[in-house]
């Protein structure tokens, strides 16, 4: 009866709310995706909907009072276990709001500073030199500059060689490129990467550094393996592996040096497709 209630009550305002809830819902899931927190999110929800089950089925009303305040508990707890991937996800909807107020560097440099990194991975993976570069696009790496020393240079293939050759220093952290198309650091500290998904459990701490940095900003991040030699690159929390000079010099010009600027954020994106959904139909509706 209360089906029935509830499908003859139906309006479009509540429809409308129905899909907004799970609109959200369905963007919220992109920031958990392949993270540790999403195991934990389901021991939760798994936990909540048995004892639900129970309460209602047997009617025990000491449990239905233990879940009620449950949720009271619940929402304060959250923010606490959740705090990395909820950090993640502002970060992200706030990188969205400041794509038309950042700058970057001109094609023409981007151009050759892709050119420079290409030679120096190419070189580095022939005498199999580890190296970990960081190439910023929207979002500000200034935080993790800061854990290295500063440099503040022209990126050049030279100078990257010098940077990770095995004797030096600065050899043992990433090399970050700002914005500006200069190289901002070496030596600097990244975040690891918390995702269970990787795509080999073998991966040291520079590919786990390098899908971190990834997960966490929009940069792109081109690594070269101590051990085999081998050149991958990470965005967007996603790894490409065993590229040769060619290959990511055309993967570094189709992400990093494009110049159409792309949204970063999970809602960016849906919003983008939605909006090319629905050029799709009004051409559609024109030739019909």
């Amino acid at each position: 009866m209360e089906l029935i209630w509830t499908l003859n009550n139906l309006t479009p305002n509540a429809l409308l709310d129905i899909f907004l809830v799970g609109l959200v819902f369905f963007g919220a899931s992109f920031f958990f995706r392949g993270t540790q927190a999403i195991a934990l999110l389901r021991g939760i929800l798994l936990v909540m909907v048995s004892m639900l089950l129970l309460s209602s089925l047997l009617n025990l009303l000491a449990l239905r009072w233990l879940l009620e305040n449950m949720l009271v508990v619940l929402g304060i707890a959250i923010p606490v276990i959740f705090q990395p991937e909820l950090r993640r996800a502002l970060e992200q909807l706030g990188r969205a709001g400041t794509f038309l107020n950042r700058s970057s560097a001109p094609e023409s440099l981007r151009s050759r500073v892709i050119e420079e990194v290409c030679q120096a991975a190419e070189k580095l993976s022939e005498r199999r030199h580890g190296a970990l570069i960081v190439l910023q696009r929207q979002s500000t790496l200034q935080e993790y500059a800061r854990t290295g020393i500063a440099v503040n240079g022209d990126v050049t293939a030279q100078l990257l060689l010098t940077i990770f050759w095995p004797k030096t220093e600065l050899h043992d952290g990433a090399a970050i490129v700002d914005n500006e198309g200069r190289l901002a650091s070496a030596a600097s500290v990244l975040p690891l990467t918390a995702s269970r998904n990787l795509p080999d459990p073998k991966l040291g701490t520079r590919h786990r550094a390098a899908l971190g940095i990834s997960e966490v900003s929009d940069a792109v991040c081109v690594v070269v393996s101590e051990e085999t030699g081998r050149i991958a690159i990470t965005n967007g929390g996603r790894m490409i592996p065993k590229l040769d000079a060619k290959r990511l010099r055309t993967i570094l010009a189709a992400i990093y040096g494009e110049e159409r600027r792309q949204s970063a954020s999970p809602i960016g994106q849906i919003m983008e497709r939605g909006q090319r959904v629905v050029t799709a139909l009004r051409d559609w509706r024109k030739r019909a």
